[in-house]
């Protein structure tokens, strides 16, 4: 179950977000089918219904300005109560007649629903579901007039309202100042394990939760990606490379930061960690520049790609950015390159109010990780940092 009080209010703007949407886009419905989600939640409830349901429930969302919810009886004061909806529609025994009486009445040209080959934040209707959609609209002329509604739920999540955009800087800022609090406590000798449940008291002091489990990488003993922190401890001469996030009110945040952990008697750091962690940053710096409206995420990806081959270095085996909200992974554009498993991803369009990570590293054996993330929002003219960047190598 979500925060409902904190989440009422963006879910009123977010349907107001769908209503224009739906105009852009010239669908003349969205319609969101669900049951047990508590079980099987579609991505977009938190952002457009707000409440769990129980038995089937069907939420439809029109260019016209409704917002309809037709759930079981059971679930009707929860709706009637948000004030989300103008109109709340209820059953008891069977939903397929009322069901039926409602699309005939909206009479729509189109039925966005929501499968996708590409976006898993906009394919969560399950295919019991939509076998049932289409038992309900057997000898109706509607069941010819479902279409994809990724384009709907893509921009949905990725053009962020100015209180997503609060919530997200919010949890940003956050998670960093925890990892600062919690590097002062943080010495050789200690495991993976107990460096992250460092990181994670701090921020659940400051009244947040992990956006993810905490991923920590002491030196080269572990592999970086997504492994869970393990027993081997940190040294001396090992760089820390920790991935790690804070959410706020159901909005995330994913950062990397590093620490370089001195040997005895050593003064500085190895002269190829520093032009390795010079080379991340500065490629950071550089793809933000290029992060712009109307760029599409393969063309930012190939300028850090050439940039790390011109210095030497291998590439990266992923996406240089992915997008930030609701989800660690929002779904929708990608900053990455034209590979098989991120579909059509790589090549949508960034826009204004978009929210992106920018993430890379270069591996060094007998070091570590030099990976560094921020996170970033899109304006009319640049990208934004939303909380304090690293700069330059922590050394301890």
């Amino acid at each position: 179950m979500w925060p409902i009080l904190a989440a009422m209010n963006i879910i009123k703007d977010k349907i107001q977000q769908v209503n224009r949407l739906l105009e852009e886009l010239q669908t003349d419905t969205w319609l969101v089918a669900v049951r047990e989600t508590s079980i099987m939640a579609d991505p977009v409830l938190a952002s457009v219904v707000g409440h769990d349901v129980t038995w089937q429930s069907f939420f439809f969302y029109t260019c016209s300005g409704d917002a309809i919810a037709l759930v079981g009886n059971l679930d009707e004061e929860n709706f009637k109560r948000s004030g989300c909806f103008s109109e709340v529609m209820t059953y008891t025994e069977g939903v397929r007649e009322d069901f039926r009486r409602l699309v005939a009445r909206l009479d729509p040209k189109s039925i966005a629903v929501n499968y996708s080959p590409d976006n898993p934040a906009a394919d969560g209707l399950t295919h019991g579901m939509y076998l049932t959609l289409l038992d309900y609209l057997s000898d109706t002329p509607y069941a010819d007039r479902i279409i994809s509604a990724e384009q709907v739920c893509t921009k949905l999540r990725s053009r962020k309202l100015d209180i997503e955009i609060d919530l997200v800087s919010r949890a940003a800022v956050l998670a960093d100042d925890a990892f600062k609090a919690a590097t002062k406590k943080i010495t050789p000798g200690m495991t993976e394990k107990e460096i992250a449940a460092v990181i994670d008291e701090e921020i659940a002091d400051r009244g947040a939760v992990n956006s993810f489990d905490t991923i920590v990488n002491a030196g080269d003993k572990t592999s970086p990606g997504h492994g869970l922190p393990t027993d081997a401890k940190l040294e001396t001469g090992d760089l820390l490379h920790v991935d790690f996030g804070a959410q706020v009110e159901g909005y995330c945040s994913d950062l990397q930061r590093l620490v370089y952990f001195r040997r005895p008697r050593e003064s500085l750091p190895p002269q190829n960690l520093k032009d390795a962690f010079e080379t991340v940053r500065d490629i950071i710096t550089e793809a933000a520049g290029c992060t712009q409206p109307g760029v599409r995420g393969f063309e930012i990806d190939a300028v850090a790609r050439e940039m790390l081959l011109d210095n030497g270095y291998p590439v990266y085996q992923h996406a240089l950015g992915h997008q930030l909200g609701r989800g660690v992974h929002d779904g929708g554009a990608l900053i990455g390159p034209k590979w098989e498993r991120y579909g059509s991803s790589p090549s949508i369009e960034l826009e204004v109010a978009n929210i992106f990570t920018l993430e890379l590293e270069i591996n060094l054996p007998g070091i570590g990780c030099v990976g560094l993330e921020e996170d970033v929002l899109i304006t009319e003219n640049e990208a934004r940092f939303l909380c304090p960047r690293q700069m330059e190598l922590t050394v301890r």
